[in-house]
């Protein structure tokens, strides 16, 4: 027995018992880790039960209360054991990202930072072009009081990884922390940042440079920065260097750097949340922003995204809270009283105004530029959308919203400020159509949501404007944003559901959207609450002929039916398995003559498979064979590329 286990016993934390069933164990993941082709599961479930092992030992050892005594090699043999594991399982599996930062984290865990740092260094010789090895070490660096090595780390990853975002956002928080930590070093050393005066307090661990100048030296003997050696002198020099890293300047030259790297708004956007969240002076924060936008004008100036993000600055700088999930003003329960916001409000959606139409003039001029359109219409759309569905904005401000919702055409040269006059506002109109559907959709669901102006004309408009349009999905949100929004379960709903079907006919590119349709026309009107059989007959009779049914149709109406159980009647689904089988056999005649087997009807449901047979080809004889036994089967599939004679199948069909 080893000489720990012998140990825990002696201390009365596991049993005999216990021990044997730990040796057991052990000696099973043992060898499942020596076969020729290892598993790395094998190795994390070895890991997982030492580490369940020792969790256990540290419960028992304090429910026992035993006297603090000498370390033993039973206190640390079982954390010795998991970092063995880990180390087999990297010997094999280098290239394993994952497996590295678990190694890492469970060495933070137990408390054992020397192997943390060796095991980072390994990783990032492995690894050089992963950034969150980089990442993992410069945080193991700054909580060990060595930000130096951290930046350097950070620096060198940042040579190797300049396209990575998350990279660039962790220096700018180490060189913010570096600054927060400068001003209460000061502050404690009673060195103000505006004069040269220094109050001398207990300063252990003094040195002096070459000029006679006392260095702070940290906990750890390592020296200060340059730039921090020279702040702390005396004179014009020292004051000089306390204001510019007071002001940012580290900072605005890593933001300078990061965004010429990546002109990216995904990285502006992450640099924006990181200064604005980090708890630093107000006076900093400010700065770092200004500087972060005039990049971000310099960098993407004609970016819709940037575009955004610059039109509602002042929006994310006013006082708002979330409070069960909706803004609301902090110091101010009444959002619309606040001026500041109606101030930012009535910025953004100027500035936003002015990019669609700027980019709608580019688009008539060259065609080359016509992508630009849709992208900031969208954006814009989602604006307002956005705003318009707030419940605590004022309607007054809601009518200004949409009313500035128009993206071609013409423009109103002067919009009257919301807060001067809140109520001499009126719906607007397009002035020409958006073939956008985003935009038309924010329109559709602003008007809903004030109730203003004649939402079903506007409706009808907009299913016109995105026939054409590419994005076939957002169109038949547009076709179907009147039957979720308008009650349509009255005497009215045939109407509206029959006036659709004829209109997404007369376009082949509206034809997904007649499916979509016809699927919801089965679903709600024909088989709706209170309908009878001979209802049903006569409307499904009323589809054949009238309007362009497929097979998920068919499928629909016949599924429905037979859910009604004992009201299900055999005419109707017999009439669906005519219209069915036209467009595909296979599927209908396998369900349908499954329903009459299921019904005491086998001797119909034969004829059906065998009708069936006669008109198919030798493959498709295949499919159905296969289709109709699992029926048989209780609906198992069965896959289509197994070979029939290989499947023990209840019935097999012959046919001449």
């Amino acid at each position: 027995m080893l000489a720990e286990l012998k140990e825990l016993v002696q201390k009365n934390l596991f049993s005999q018992a216990e021990v044997k069933h730990i040796l057991k164990k052990r000696t099973q993941f043992e060898t499942a880790l020596v076969r020729r082709v290892a598993k790395k599961s094998d190795f994390l479930r070895y890991a997982a039960y030492e580490m369940g092992l020792e969790q256990l030992r540290r419960k028992r050892l304090k429910r026992l209360d035993l006297p603090k005594l000498k370390t033993t090699i039973s206190d640390y043999a079982l954390v010795r054991r998991q970092f063995q594991i880990f180390e087999r399982a990297l010997k094999r599996f280098k290239s394993d990202v994952g497996l590295w930062i678990q190694y890492v984290q469970v060495a933070k865990r137990e408390g054992a930072p020397a192997l943390v740092g060796r095991i980072t260094a390994r990783a990032l010789q492995l690894h050089p072009h992963v950034p969150s090895f980089y990442i993992l070490a410069a945080s193991h660096e700054l909580s060990h009081m060595s930000p130096s090595a951290a930046r350097s780390l950070l620096q060198r990853g940042l040579r190797l990884n300049s396209d990575s975002v998350d990279m660039w956002r962790e220096y700018i928080r180490m060189e913010l922390g570096f600054i927060e930590g400068m001003r209460r070093r000061w502050s404690v050393l009673g060195i103000s940042s505006k004069e040269g005066e220094r109050t001398r307090v207990d300063e252990p661990d003094i040195g002096m440079d070459e000029d006679r100048e006392p260095i702070i030296v940290d906990e750890q003997a390592e020296k200060p920065p340059d730039e921090v050696i020279a702040a702390e002198k005396g004179g014009d020099e020292g004051d000089a260097a306390r204001k510019a890293i007071m002001d940012g300047a580290i900072v605005k030259s890593a933001l300078s750097s990061a965004t010429k790297a990546l002109p990216k708004v995904k990285l502006f956007v992450e640099l924006e949340a990181l200064i604005r969240d980090y708890p630093c002076q107000l006076r900093l924060r400010t700065i770092l922003l200004d500087h972060l936008y005039a990049l971000l004008q310099e960098s993407l100036p004609d970016d819709p995204c940037a575009v955004e993000m610059q039109a509602t600055r002042q929006l994310r700088e006013c006082p708002l809270k979330k409070e069960n999930g909706k803004d609301t003003i902090e110091d101010d329960p009444h959002v619309v009283d606040s001026e500041k916001l109606i101030d930012a409000l009535q910025c953004a959606n100027e500035r936003l105004t002015a990019a669609v139409k700027a980019s709608s003039g580019l688009a008539t001029k060259s065609d080359t530029h016509s992508v630009a359109r849709p992208s900031i219409s969208d954006i814009y759309a989602d604006f307002i959308s956005k705003w318009c569905q707030s419940p605590t904005l004022e309607p007054s401000l809601k009518q200004y919203l949409i009313g500035s919702l128009q993206v071609r055409g013409t423009w109103p040269t002067i919009i009257p400020s919301p807060a001067s006059h809140p109520r001499s506002f009126t719906l607007a109109k397009y002035a020409a159509a958006s073939a956008s559907p985003d935009v038309w959709l924010a329109r559709l669901d602003a008007e809903h949501a004030c109730d203003q102006g004649d939402v079903k004309s506007a409706w009808t408009s907009a299913r016109t404007a995105v026939d054409a349009s590419r994005d076939v999905n957002g169109a038949e949100k547009i076709w179907l944003w009147g039957l979720d929004h308008q009650p349509s379960d009255g005497e009215d709903g045939p109407a509206v559901y029959q006036d659709l079907l004829n209109h997404s006919m007369k376009n082949s590119a509206t034809r997904p959207i007649h499916e979509t349709l016809l699927l919801r026309y089965v679903s709600e009107v024909i088989y709706s609450q209170g309908s009878d059989s001979t209802t049903h007959l006569e409307l499904i009779r009323h589809i054949s002929t009238a309007y362009l049914p497929t097979a998920a149709t068919w499928e629909r109406a016949f599924t429905l039916e037979r859910e009604r159980d004992d009201r299900a009647d055999k005419s109707v689904l017999r009439a669906v398995y005519e219209y069915w089988r036209v467009v595909d056999g296979i599927s209908a005649a396998s369900i349908w003559a499954g329903w009459l087997m299921n019904h005491g009807d086998g001797k119909g449901a034969m004829q059906v498979i065998s009708s069936a047979m006669i008109q198919l080809g030798a493959e498709d004889k295949t499919r159905l064979t296969k289709a109709w036994n699992a029926q048989l089967m209780g609906n198992q599939t069965v896959d289509e590329n197994d070979d029939v004679s290989e499947v023990d199948l209840p019935l097999t069909l012959e046919t001449t």
